[in-house]
Formats: C-alpha cells, sequence, structure tokens
C-alpha cells in the first residue's frame, strides 16, 4: 500500500485504478510554458487557463470535478443572458416614435407600432410648415400622402445591429420610414415656390442680316422634387419648419463658349461665299444664303450645338440650283385623234444633301477659297411612263355639255373657257380628291379673268370670274355620271334653265368649292372642249357601270318671284326672275342590266326676283 501525503496529513492508500487525465483548456489555446501554471485554480491572471496543484490522485481528480462545475455555471449564465439579450426579432432598447419595440417578434412590433401611431394621429396630422425661398406655407401631410409606413418601419428596426452588451444595457431610437406622394408634393410645392423660380435662359447664336447675336445662358432656378420629397420625409416630424431647397441648374453651354462659337465660326462663316462643285457645274452659296441655313440649336441640358440646315440652304439658293439640277417630268396623257396618247416621263437630278450639311460646316470657319463637293442623283418623277400605263385610261365613260349665250367674246364666256384651258388634260389617281378652287387657286384678273355677273347677296352683281359655275356645274355632271363619289358642292340659290334642276353646282373662290374623289381602281383624264355657245367635258378611263342615269321627283312648294326696282347705273343687273320649287334627283346606277345602287340628291331653290334698273312706278 502506498501512502500519499498532502499538506500534513496522511491519506489511506487508493488502491482504485489509476485513470490518466489530460487537463483541458477552455478555450482551446495553445499549451502555457510550465512556469506559468500556478497552481490548481482558474485564473484570471493565467489568461483563463485551467492548471491543477503539484501531483496527482484524488487531489487532481477533485480539482478536475470542480473545474468542470464552475465551467458548468459559467456557460449556463452566459447562454442565459445571451437568450435574454436576442429573445424576439427586435434588439432591445429600440424605440420608435418613442414606443419600445425592443425583444418583440415582427408581427408583435408591427401591431405595437400601428397603435402608437393612431395614438399620435393629432401630431401627425398637423399642418407641416414649410419654407421655399422667401415663401412659407403650410401643408396637409394627408394632401401630399405624408404618413409612416409602419410595416417598413419595423422591418428598418429589425436590421439594426447591436453587441450583446448594448441589448443588455443600451438604448437606440430608429426614425420611422416615411413616405409621400412626390407628384403631389410637388405640385403643392410649386404653389409655394410662386414667381421666385426662373427658366434656364438656353445659350444661342442668331441671325440679324449677317451679324451674329449671342444670347448667354443663365440658370434655372426650380424645385427639385425628389430632392423636395426627401427634405419633407426627413424634417416631418422633427417639430421644426421644412426648408426644401430650390436647385440651380446651369447651361452645359458657357457664356464664354457661345462666344467662342461666335468668333470662331458664325463671323468666319458669312465672310465670304462657298463655292458648291459638282458632275454639272458649280454654284456659289452666298454668305445670304449661309446666314439663312446655319442654325445653333440647344439640347434640353443647354448643349449648344452648330448645324446647317440643308432643306434651308435649297430654299435659300432658290432658281441657282436649277445650274446644276435637272427637274424630273411627270408622264402626261393627251387626247390625239380621240384616242388617249401617253408623253413619257423624264428622269431629274438632284443634289445629295445627306452629307452637304457636314462637308458645308466644316469650311465655314475657313478664310480664304471655301469650297465643297457635291453629288448628283437621278431623280424619278412621282408618275413614270410605266406608272401611267398601268392606270387604265382608255375608253371615255362620261361626256356633260351646257350651253352659254353671249358668244366667245363676251366676259362670261372668257372665263368658262379660261377655267376650262386650265382643268384640261388633268389627271386625278386612284383615291385623290380633286378640288377645283384648288386646281384652279383664287381666280383673279392677273390669271386672265374679268367681270361678269355673279350672284351676291341675292342678286346679280358684277364680280371677277363670274360665269365660273357654269363650268363647274358641266364638270360635275361629267363626274356624277361617270359614277364618281361627290365630296362637295352646292346647287345656284337660284334656278336657272340652262342648267339640270338639283344637279349643277355654283363655286365661289375661296368658301365655295367643288370636290370629288375618284373611288376606283383606274387614274382617269378630265378632258375639256369649247365651241362659240357650249362647254363640254369628258371623263376617261375604265367604265365600272353599264349606265348612270337621273330620276326625278315632282317639284313642290312652288314660289313665284317678287318685283324689285334697282337704282340705275353700271352695277344694275336686270333679271325676268324665276320660280322657285324644292326638288330631289336620284342617281340610280346600273350593273349587269340591273339597278346596283341610287343616290338622293334634293336642293331647294328660293325665287329669284324680278329686277328692274330704275323707279318704281307711282
Amino acid at each position: 500500500m502506498t501512502v500519499t501525503l498532502y499538506g500534513d496529513k496522511e491519506l489511506p492508500a487508493d488502491d482504485r485504478p489509476t485513470v490518466q487525465v489530460t487537463a483541458v483548456q477552455w478555450p482551446v489555446e495553445e499549451a502555457e510554458p510550465a512556469n506559468r501554471q500556478r497552481g490548481g485554480k482558474w485564473s484570471f491572471l493565467t489568461g483563463g487557463k485551467w492548471s491543477f496543484p503539484p501531483g496527482g490522485g484524488r487531489g487532481r481528480r477533485a480539482w478536475l470535478l470542480l473545474a468542470t462545475g464552475v465551467t458548468t455555471v459559467v456557460l449556463a449564465t452566459t447562454v442565459g443572458i445571451g437568450t435574454f439579450a436576442y429573445a424576439g426579432d427586435i434588439a432591445r432598447g429600440t424605440t420608435v416614435l418613442g414606443t419600445d419595440l425592443g425583444g418583440q417578434s415582427q408581427a408583435a412590433a408591427v401591431a405595437r407600432l400601428h397603435a402608437a401611431v393612431e395614438q399620435q394621429t393629432a401630431r401627425l396630422t398637423a399642418p407641416l410648415p414649410v419654407v421655399v425661398g422667401q415663401h412659407t406655407a403650410e401643408l396637409v401631410p394627408a394632401e401630399v400622402g405624408l404618413q409612416v409606413d409602419v410595416e417598413a418601419t419595423v422591418r428598418a428596426a429589425m436590421r439594426v445591429e447591436a453587441h450583446v452588451f448594448e441589448r443588455l444595457a443600451g438604448s437606440r431610437a430608429v426614425p420611422p420610414v416615411v413616405t409621400v406622394d412626390v407628384e403631389k408634393l410637388d405640385a403643392a410645392l410649386e404653389e409655394v415656390l410662386g414667381d421666385q423660380g426662373r427658366e434656364m435662359t438656353m445659350p444661342g447664336i442668331t441671325w440679324s442680316g449677317l451679324t451674329p447675336k449671342a444670347t448667354h445662358p443663365k440658370p434655372s432656378l426650380e424645385l427639385d422634387p425628389e430632392h423636395s420629397a426627401q427634405a419633407v420625409r426627413e424634417g416631418w416630424l422633427s417639430d421644426d419648419p421644412v426648408t426644401v431647397p430650390l436647385v440651380e441648374t446651369y447651361p452645359v453651354t458657357t457664356a464664354e463658349e457661345v462666344d467662342r462659337l461666335v468668333t470662331e465660326l458664325a463671323k468666319p462663316a458669312v465672310a465670304a461665299p462657298v463655292t458648291l462643285t459638282t458632275d454639272e457645274g458649280s454654284v456659289s452659296i452666298l454668305p445670304e444664303a449661309i446666314a439663312k441655313s446655319l442654325l445653333f440649336t440647344a439640347d434640353e441640358a443647354g448643349t449648344l450645338s452648330a448645324k446647317v440646315d440643308v432643306e434651308r440652304l435649297r430654299s435659300a439658293l432658290g432658281d441657282d440650283l436649277a445650274e446644276v439640277e435637272v427637274t424630273p417630268k411627270n408622264a402626261r396623257m393627251t387626247l390625239t385623234d380621240g384616242k388617249p396618247k401617253i408623253i413619257d416621263s423624264e428622269d431629274g437630278k438632284e443634289l445629295v444633301t445627306g452629307e452637304l450639311g457636314e462637308a458645308l460646316l466644316a469650311v465655314l470657319p475657313q478664310s480664304g477659297d471655301r469650297r465643297v463637293t457635291g453629288t448628283l442623283e437621278t431623280k424619278k418623277p412621282e408618275l413614270t411612263t410605266e406608272k401611267l400605263a398601268g392606270l387604265g385610261i382608255k375608253e371615255k365613260v362620261s361626256t356633260f355639255t351646257t350651253q352659254f349665250p353671249g358668244g366667245l367674246s363676251s366676259p362670261r364666256s372668257q372665263n368658262i373657257i379660261t377655267a376650262a384651258k386650265d382643268v384640261d388634260n388633268t389627271l386625278v389617281l386612284p383615291g385623290e380628291t380633286f378640288s377645283l378652287n384648288k386646281h384652279t387657286g383664287e381666280r383673279n384678273y392677273a390669271k386672265g379673268y374679268q367681270d361678269a355677273p355673279v350672284i351676291l347677296n341675292g342678286k346679280l352683281v358684277p364680280g371677277v370670274g363670274g360665269g365660273v359655275s357654269q363650268f363647274t356645274t358641266t364638270l360635275f355632271n361629267a363626274t356624277y355620271y361617270a359614277g364618281l363619289e361627290d365630296v362637295e358642292h352646292k346647287p345656284h340659290s337660284y334656278y336657272f334653265s340652262r342648267y339640270p334642276a338639283v344637279i349643277e353646282s355654283t363655286i365661289f373662290y375661296p368658301d365655295l368649292d367643288f370636290k370629288f374623289r375618284n373611288n376606283t381602281e383606274y387614274g382617269l383624264l378630265i378632258d375639256t372642249s369649247y365651241t362659240s355657245n357650249k362647254i363640254t367635258v369628258s371623263i376617261w378611263s375604265t367604265k365600272i357601270w353599264d349606265n348612270v342615269k337621273t330620276e326625278y321627283g315632282p317639284r313642290s312648294n312652288i314660289t313665284k318671284p317678287k318685283t324689285v326696282y334697282l337704282e340705275p347705273g353700271p352695277d344694275c343687273i336686270a333679271a325676268n326672275g324665276s320660280d322657285g320649287f324644292s326638288q330631289s334627283a336620284y342617281r340610280v346606277f346600273y350593273k349587269d342590266g340591273k339597278e346596283a345602287k341610287r343616290e338622293k340628291f334634293s336642293w331647294r331653290y328660293s325665287a329669284e326676283p324680278r329686277f328692274i334698273c330704275g323707279p318704281e312706278p307711282s
């Protein structure tokens, strides 16, 4: 039996099996040097490592059991503190709007914060004072969508990080997540801003003749919706007025850069002509044409740039381009020996403008002999020989003639003939609408029209172009019997026996017009001819209808003319008068020997007074 002495006591021999025990350090670290061990106790001085008393046996085992117990207590205490500190979804000590949300689950925190928001309704709905520039006002939160987003605020509180001791003893206030309707807020603040703001003055260069005039840029002063919303969200619950920032935005191009463009581009540009050279010859682009086509424009950011507008350049050059360009000619059609004949189209040559603007802009800052090269390309006419040949203009589909009194020498007859010549050989393509006013333009003395009787304010008076209504009626009937679509016409106020009742039309530039539409798939040719006392209009195309006829209804509401005495003189035109009446006419279309459709035309004629140039008998 072995006796082990510990201190001054003698212990009985221990006959239990010997168990080898290895000391465990916590936390695990490298082994300490032997001289760092101070005995069998937990020592903060030794870095928190376990050490055993010298020797072995019961003392060492007892010490190990004691150390294990202490460790367990420490671990249990630490786990308990951690469990308490990290309980819930939100760190303890976290508040929002003065409400403690610490240790709460997300759902519980949402409910608690909703209740807190409801309790602070008076504060959250109170008018918000704002300062915009020199103006002040109060905004109603609800009118601009200003409110606390409870769910987003709780999520923000959940993301707050804090270590264990801060969670146990610390506190933190999380600002609420505030939302606002940016558009409504901006509209309300614009009213507060009033006339304090200013628009950006864009940089620019304009022309006064050949002198360039510079416009220097100035910044805008305005609200920025996003910055305004940020300021209001952050300052809403501060109990202080919210100052909304005004933003100055400067154009990209500075005043110095504008002046440089004037000096280095605008002034040299108009200092001398530029020669445009092509394969067909040359054209001199004079400074006046350059000034009209050299444009300086600024984009939305205020970046000023220069370009040559080639369409303006073409307009400024005018007839000078005829020296190098050739105008294309459309195919035409005439009647030869009673048959349609095509006059071939001709190709033209046109200046290619795609790269001309950049080429011209490149030489404008230069001095001396400035030249650019232009390219000519073939220009096809709108109506080629091939296209016209395929339009099916092959036969006369209708014709109409009216008689006119007075012979060819009368002003009225001359007006009719002048209009007829203008319209002769006119092509109307499929789908096109023909307007007589648009085709002839204003009928005036310069175009050869003369004074002749016209109806004005219910009586006949001299007027330039009088008599053209007869040509209009003749053309209207030719299109009517060709079955073409009537777009616009107006019968005369009084009935004249030389016209078919109802199926006739007057005209007066620019208010009264005659229009028809070629509602067929074929082209049509208008042919006019005249003799000493009649005018004829024929339509050539491809026949659509077998026949077009007119059926008249009876005349009704007949009224007799009254007698009116007029003051004698050169402007007084006597008239025999005519009855007034109402009547309908039906345009009937026939196809394959049967009536296909019919259209109704109705009109009410007034009784034309009997005008006598002289005093009324006593």
